[in-house]
């Protein structure tokens, strides 16, 4: 049972009055303060605690974590590169090394085989020499001015041959008595004033040799050996009729002119043999007449001038 005897009266008559518990907040109970250790103890609690703590990084230990980090990834990368890059490599990586010019000449050498009896000369620094432009430039115009000696001489030979083969018995005038002469006899008329394009002159067809005259008196304007496509050629300029006649005579055999520029002829007067030098293809005499300048047709002028044959 309980004991009632220390309750307080209640007036259970009054509705209004009521009865409140008056709660007070406890108080916070201030911690017991630590007894006061000495610095020693102090120490010793400040080891114990550190060794027991959990083991925090140290801040310069995360410095060093960062690089070595780095240094993991590239060397990874590395790795990476070096297995894709070598197997490419190895793939244009020439099979063989380079080598030397003289390790190459070593190894594909020729041997030369000699006869027993053949003897070696030793090279010395006088036995050859280097030449420069100028004296290769010398050089070739010696050979050309030795070359042009060598024609000269063979043209020489040739026409001293060629003189010496001249008929005997040639008659060294043509005949007739008049002012103009038929320059060759004994001829076959060939092509004649412009036939077959740019011809100007009169082709008179005769054996290689046959004797060519002047066709009238004058003085000798041209003689040479090549003059263009006449070949072997000569030119008179003659006073005809108070007209200046100039007569021409191409295609003579080489070595066979009788005449020399400046020489004056008579009318009928040996100056060549026929032949087919230039711009010939048979023996025959290319001859033209110029009167004042122009063309006039060689044929007519013969006719007019000196008569028939």
């Amino acid at each position: 049972m309980t004991d009632s005897s220390n309750e307080p009266d209640i007036d259970t008559t009054s509705l209004t009055r009521r009865d409140r518990a008056r709660r007070n907040p406890a108080r916070p109970t201030a911690p017991a303060k630590a007894p006061r250790l000495s610095r020693q103890s102090n120490r010793t609690e400040k080891v114990v605690a550190a060794s027991t703590a959990p083991h925090a990084p140290h801040p310069k230990t995360k410095a060093k974590a960062k690089p070595l980090r780095s240094a993991v990834i590239l060397t990874m990368v590395a790795g990476l590169i070096a297995t894709v890059a070598l197997p490419a490599y190895a793939a244009t990586r020439p099979t063989s090394e380079a080598l030397t010019l003289q390790q190459v000449s070593e190894g594909d050498a020729q041997s030369l085989v000699v006869a027993s009896d053949a003897t070696s000369t030793a090279l010395t620094r006088g036995s050859y020499d280097a030449t420069t432009a100028a004296e290769i430039t010398q050089k070739k115009a010696e050979e050309a001015a030795a070359a042009a000696a060598a024609a000269r001489a063979a043209a020489a030979v040739a026409a001293t041959s060629t003189a010496t083969s001249i008929p005997l018995n040639v008659n060294l005038t043509s005949p007739g008595t008049g002012e103009v002469r038929w320059p060759i006899l004994n001829f076959t008329k060939g092509r004649g004033l412009w036939d077959s394009g740019y011809h100007q002159g009169q082709d008179l067809l005769a054996p290689a040799m046959t004797p060519i005259y002047a066709a009238a008196a004058g003085v000798v304007s041209i003689s040479a050996e090549s003059v263009g496509g006449y070949g072997v050629g000569i030119e008179i300029q003659h006073v005809i009729g108070g007209q200046q006649v100039a007569t021409m005579y191409g295609h003579m055999t080489y070595g066979t002119r009788q005449v020399q520029v400046g020489d004056s002829v008579a009318a009928g007067q040996l100056i060549g043999f026929v032949g087919s030098t230039g711009s010939s293809t048979a023996n025959h005499l290319h001859f033209e007449v110029h009167i004042n300048g122009s063309v006039v047709d060689p044929w007519d002028w013969l006719i007019a001038n000196a008569g028939a044959l």
